[in-house]
């Protein structure tokens, strides 16, 4: 880090953030009610403490179970990038001035001339994990190794048991609002969950076994999202060298790009989570499944390395060891006998024939779903559920409670059946922390622009104009 004189920025939020951890000194027997708790700390929540270091007037406490930030190391694989640009960081779309900006941690590490000659505007997924790391070590309020079991809701602010893991200890805490940032979790299809073995596994935790995958004699992937094209691309990079054989397979129709045109993002804009809060829920129901390119395709840059590695092998009669088979269903996984790897029962369902594979490994690119913590367990009386067991989540992110009062839950990353595609973009995370913090604050802390893109997804009134302001 470079050692330079703080700013007075630096130095306001350095005073803040001292006051901060006098305040924060709480013990079984201390009431003291901090204003917001956030439960979970990935990109979201430490954007939201990150941002909240400028808000002397909130104090926030976060945890997390985990013992540091990491975000998804089983995806960090040399040469990925984010499929977003860098000013997607946890600060900049909210506050560009902020020093928790990526620009700021490449200036502070002596990167920025680095970054400047890379010309690029995606940055490594190390890196990003790296630049959040350095962020969550600045922040007095982040809080890891400690685990949120219970929270109970009294009359002026809520409850929360925190289990300190290297203490073996529970503590409590009171906060008037809380911020559920858990994130998801891995999606295991029903016909993975019979075999019992190390060898089916999720793409999240790809580089915890790729070294197994190295001596392996043959592994299939399956999904056709950015993850699974990542690891399978990985797999085939070292095929030479390791001599496995190497199926790829998809339930979709076809390998097929993400939606990454100029006009086609403005979909991850505050105008379009806007518009398509405002539809009929019925709608918004009908309309979120049709949009699987626009977040669940592959990007193009790595469905052209993944060709151009085929084509390049198979010059002059050669054939890669490799099978690529789209519109085909995972339907059941069997061990076989003794130590020999799996037989998959396969379902092309376009042609409607059944076949089978046998592989060693299988690895599930399969996604992410979204979930409700355990801790919230005894709050669920008080808060509103629609019949599909979602939350009921209003438009500046709080949840609909069954009783009102002046005590909020916010979500992050939870809302996707009523904000739309852009609940989990990391480009749209500055913007929902702007939301929650001019709430938990009572006034305007960050601005929050009703344009900022060209299109009008909804029926433009005769009075609105164009021009963007």
């Amino acid at each position: 880090m470079l050692n330079q004189e703080p700013t007075k920025r630096h130095r306001e939020i350095d005073e803040v953030s001292e006051n901060k951890i006098r305040h924060f000194e709480i013990t079984k027997c201390d009431k003291r009610i901090v204003d917001v708790i956030g439960v979970g700390l990935g990109p979201f929540n430490l954007g939201l403490a990150a941002l909240l270091q400028g808000v002397p007037d909130v104090d926030g406490l976060f945890f997390e179970q985990k013992p540091a930030f990491n975000w998804h190391p089983g995806m960090l694989i040399e040469g990925t990038t984010l499929q977003v640009p860098f000013l997607a960081d946890l600060v900049t779309m909210a506050d560009a001035t902020s020093p928790y900006s990526f620009l700021n941690y490449l200036q502070e590490n002596n990167r920025l001339y680095h970054f400047y000659f890379l010309e690029r505007f995606h940055i490594p997924r190390r890196e990003y994990n790296d630049y959040c790391q350095w962020v969550a070590g600045q922040l007095n309020g982040c809080r890891f190794g400690k685990r949120v079991d219970n929270i109970k809701r009294g009359e002026e602010y809520f409850e929360v048991d925190v289990y300190d893991a290297k203490q073996d200890v529970v503590e409590q805490f009171y906060s008037k609002h809380l911020v559920i940032g858990v994130g998801t979790v891995p999606t295991m299809p029903d016909a993975f969950q019979g075999p019992s073995a190390e060898d089916i596994f999720h793409s999240a935790d790809f580089l915890d076994h790729q070294e197994r995958c190295r001596r392996a004699k043959s592994i299939a992937v399956v999904g056709s999202g950015q993850s699974a094209a990542e690891v399978f691309l990985t797999l085939l990079k070292d095929q030479t060298a390791y001599g496995y054989r190497l199926d790829w397979l998809t339930r979709s129709k076809g390998f097929f790009p993400m939606e990454y045109s100029k006009l086609g993002l403005e979909h991850f804009s505050p105008d379009y989570t806007n518009y398509f809060f405002n539809l009929p829920k019925e709608k918004r129901d009908a309309v979120f499944p049709q949009q699987d390119l626009l977040y669940k395709g592959i990007d193009t840059d790595t469905i052209a390395e993944i060709y151009d590695l085929l084509y390049e092998r198979s010059i002059g009669g050669a054939s890669p060891d490799v099978c690529l088979q789209a519109m085909t269903e995972v339907t059941r996984i069997h061990e076989k006998p003794g130590d020999s790897g799996f037989e998959l029962e396969l379902y092309q369902w376009q042609q409607e024939q059944r076949f089978t594979l046998e592989s060693d490994i299988v690895i599930a690119g399969t996604g992410y779903r979204q979930h409700v913590p355990e801790c919230l367990s005894g709050l669920h009386s008080l808060i509103r559920w629609d019949e599909f067991g979602r939350y009921v989540v209003n438009k500046d992110y709080t949840l609909s409670l069954n009783e009102q009062g002046s005590n909020h839950i916010f979500v992050q990353n939870g809302e996707l059946h009523t904000h739309g595609v852009g609940a989990p973009d990391l480009g749209l995370g500055a913007h929902r922390n702007a939301v929650i913090i001019n709430k938990l604050a009572g006034r305007d802390v960050y601005p929050v622009h009703e344009r900022n893109v060209f299109q009008h997804f909804g029926v433009k009134t005769r009075s609105e104009p164009y021009a963007i302001y």
